[in-house]
């Protein structure tokens, strides 16, 4: 495990930089998404328990830059 992984702090939020997906991580292996369709909401909680998964969420907490932004609970909540 990295260093950086052992430092981070839960929750951590994230916004697909499209809007779409909202994701709020709770800890290196879980997440729920909240995807918005139209007008509706779709929640999901993701245990992650294959390697692609656990990828997806390093890359949510340490190389989002290129696809996704922080965001404040507030802002999650908001959806």
């Amino acid at each position: 495990m990295d260093s950086k992984d052992e430092n981070t702090k839960f929750p951590q939020y994230r916004r697909y930089s499209n809007g779409l997906s909202y994701f709020k991580i709770l800890s290196l292996t879980e997440f729920e998404e909240i995807k918005t369709v139209g007008e509706k909401s779709m929640k999901q909680h993701v245990v992650a328990s294959q390697y692609p998964e656990k990828v997806f969420i390093n890359d949510l907490l340490f190389n989002f830059k290129d696809f996704a932004e922080e965001i404040s609970e507030e802002q999650y909540l908001a959806v």
